[in-house]
């Protein structure tokens, strides 16, 4: 078990170390600010990303839910609290580092109207809102469940749960979190995708597939950690993979749809993006920091092992630090 969790330890700090060591070396590219258009091969290298950001978004979210049948990633074990507390920390900097910047952008771009859109933190406002939302649907919807399972008893079939699970309200309240989460993910998920989809410039697109590959990987970790903790069925744990698998690729498939006559700095795309994207910031962080560090930092397990506690808080660390430098390219 301890060699699991060491051998984890060094496969993240080695991937860090290993972004670090190229995070310079594209320097001189911002010598020149041209970017040539070639239609053609923005095309080839779209469908390409279809397919591989696809099966690295189902890897992502399929190894916590496979590696479930072993014993060291069972939830109770002490190695998928690092899984999850990594998990966390990508979907907290998803938030935080690639999102919420984009959403103050696009809101306060020269494009849009100085009044009202450069008078007001609209995107601050909307993340702020997103997320008070977020814990109203996280409060009223773990309510509810738990008192129609009090009043009427489990109905697993009904509600998609694991038969076996029988009535649990930590159960109820995973799953309301990891629907809650992937609203969030589908969200901003569409809109990266968007953005790839329309663009025609080769130079843009190779990076951003990179990025966007260990992107969806990583936050698929996450809902796949999210998914294993509300004991779904099989039918609707095949649902949520599929969703989150397809949701990128398809935001693609739309852009390239619409390339033609997209204009990423219109008025109506500036804001349409900008509130999307500051709405699905404000979920994730709230979902990161109360429902996912929170519940996990301050459970009886890791609280009473202070060898735990430091190996959590690491891969925290390592797990917001590596989409911090992804957000170089993505």
């Amino acid at each position: 078990m301890k060699s699991f969790r060491v051998a984890f330890f060094v496969l993240l700090l080695s991937f860090q170390l290993q972004l670090f060591s190229t995070f310079g070396k594209s320097d001189d590219d911002c010598a020149s600010d041209d970017f040539v258009e070639d239609s053609s091969t923005a095309r080839k290298l779209k469908i390409v990303a279809i397919f591989t950001i696809f099966f690295s978004g189902s890897i992502g979210i399929l190894a916590p839910i496979i590696g479930n049948t072993l014993a060291f990633l069972k939830p109770e074990s002490n190695f998928f609290f690092l899984v999850k507390a990594f998990a966390a920390g990508v979907i907290l900097a998803t938030g935080f580092i690639h999102i919420l910047p984009e959403s103050f952008e696009r809101l306060g771009s020269e494009c849009l109207p100085d009044d009202p859109w450069h008078k007001f933190p609209f995107a601050g406002f909307v993340a702020m809102l997103a997320a008070i939302g977020t814990l109203f649907i996280d409060c009223f919807a773990t309510g509810y469940f738990n008192r129609f399972h009090q009043k009427n008893g489990p109905d697993t079939e009904q509600q998609g749960l694991d038969q076996t699970s029988g009535f649990d309200p930590l159960i109820i309240r995973h799953r309301v979190v990891s629907q809650v989460l992937e609203l969030g993910i589908v969200v901003h998920s569409v809109i990266i995708g968007i953005s790839l989809g329309t663009s025609n410039t080769p130079s843009t697109i190779r990076p951003l597939l990179i990025a966007l590959c260990f992107h969806q990987f990583f936050e698929g970790m996450g809902m796949g950690g999210c998914i294993v903790m509300a004991r779904f069925k099989w039918k609707t744990i095949a649902t949520m993979v599929f969703f989150f698998s397809l949701t990128t690729p398809v935001g693609i498939g739309i852009g390239m749809g619409i390339s033609s006559s997209y204009n990423e700095n219109s008025t109506t795309s500036l804001i349409v993006q900008g509130i999307l994207d500051s709405a699905a910031a404000g979920i994730l962080i709230y979902m990161a920091l109360v429902d996912l560090l929170v519940a996990d930092f301050m459970n009886p397990k890791v609280q009473n092992s202070r060898t735990l506690q430091i190996e959590v808080n690491v891969c925290l660390l390592i797990g917001t630090g590596l989409m911090s430098l992804i957000a170089k390219w993505a």
